[in-house]
């Protein structure tokens, strides 16, 4: 099946009309807003993602001062989001685009594929809406919108099926000679197609009565808008349980670094143990053999691939005794003031700072 010949205006059309207009990276063709966004909203919710792009950018308003913040602040900036590999290639990112860019970002898609963390869809996206070039995305809002106008059943994560749809999403792009004819007309297809998987044809529910695209939709016709796109079943995510030592002293906090490989790489945490007795023995044999150890309530998270159990261990040091010599290669005390200004992750942010008003 092709796409109707007026596919791409019926998008150009709705998305003006109906389509979002009030989110704080639209309306820009700053491609440092546009990617900053982009790569946000890879795996998160819109709602979620708002919070954080306005703070970040009133900090780092342009990739310049990005390139120039310390990994400390951007990690504290991004904490609370997740997949903070992310955060690691964004850094890289900017760096490599004052660097070897001149601080100018590549204006075609090829090109910023080049860049740290930055794959095909996110670079179409830039491209299509900095720079008005023809390309299509791929972002999940628009496999769904692809695999159920054309019908596509099979797994939508599978390599041969996202081959499929890469190939259907160029075909439905806008004619060559209306891009060339209509600057910027890229930027309300691109958009309306986020908007369309984001508000009418969810993942749930999709509204199909108020889509510009039911009448020739595969999915709407033949009843197949719960069944579509397939998605293998995911495995049950094996449970894990840690246990987190919270040692205060005169009003500091001892935190450690996690390593980049493992959950939170590069954020600042409480010491993590798989077994109590590793715990008890830090706090008992290097810290203090008197000091009580008290037992605070457990608290679930979910991570992408395990579900962790964390039950925090707290420890209050005499503020008379001198800080506990403590490996500072892997760690530092840091105030209690200042904890805010760390990059925590977020089960642990909410315990301290909670804590700590």
């Amino acid at each position: 099946m092709k796409a109707s010949k007026d596919f791409a205006q019926k998008i150009v059309d709705w998305q003006r009309a109906q389509g979002r207009h009030h989110l704080p990276w639209q309306n820009t063709r700053d491609p440092y807003l546009v990617w900053l966004s982009e790569i946000m909203l890879q795996q998160t919710q819109v709602t979620t993602v708002v919070d954080y792009f306005e703070r970040f950018t009133i900090r780092l308003p342009t990739v310049q001062h990005l390139a120039q913040a310390s990994e400390e602040e951007v990690m504290s900036l991004w904490a609370g989001l997740g997949y903070y590999a992310r955060a690691r290639h964004l850094h890289a990112c900017a760096k490599s685009v004052v660097n070897e860019w001149q601080g100018n970002f590549p204006t075609d898609s090829e090109s910023l594929q080049s860049l740290p963390g930055i794959g095909p869809s996110t670079a179409a996206a830039i491209a299509a809406f900095c720079y008005n070039e023809r390309v299509s995305i791929l972002d999940g809002n628009v496999k769904r919108v692809m695999a159920r106008y054309f019908g596509i059943d099979g797994d939508v994560n599978q390599g041969a099926t996202v081959k499929r749809l890469w190939a259907l999403a160029r075909d439905c792009l806008p004619k060559p000679a209306q891009v060339e004819s209509e600057p910027g007309v890229m930027t309300p297809y691109t958009q309306g197609l986020m908007d369309l998987g984001a508000t009418l044809c969810t993942r749930r529910s999709p509204d199909c009565h108020r889509c510009p695209l039911n009448e020739r939709c595969i999915a709407n016709r033949d009843g197949l808008t719960e069944t579509l796109p397939v998605k293998r079943r995911k495995v049950e995510r094996p449970r894990r349980e840690i246990h987190l030592l919270w040692i205060t002293h005169a009003q500091k906090v001892w935190l450690e670094r996690r390593p980049d490989k493992g959950i939170w790489g590069r954020l600042w945490c409480l010491p993590l143990f798989d077994d109590l007795t590793d715990l008890q023995a830090m706090a008992h044999e290097k810290l203090d053999e008197n000091a009580e150890l008290i037992r605070m309530a457990s608290v679930g998270h979910d991570l992408t691939h395990f579900r962790l159990t964390l039950t925090p261990w707290r420890i209050t040091l005499p503020e008379g005794q001198a800080s506990p010599l403590i490996d500072q290669t892997v760690g530092a005390w840091v105030e209690e003031k200042s904890l805010a200004q760390k990059g925590l992750p977020k089960p642990i942010r909410e315990l301290l700072i909670g804590a700590n008003g």
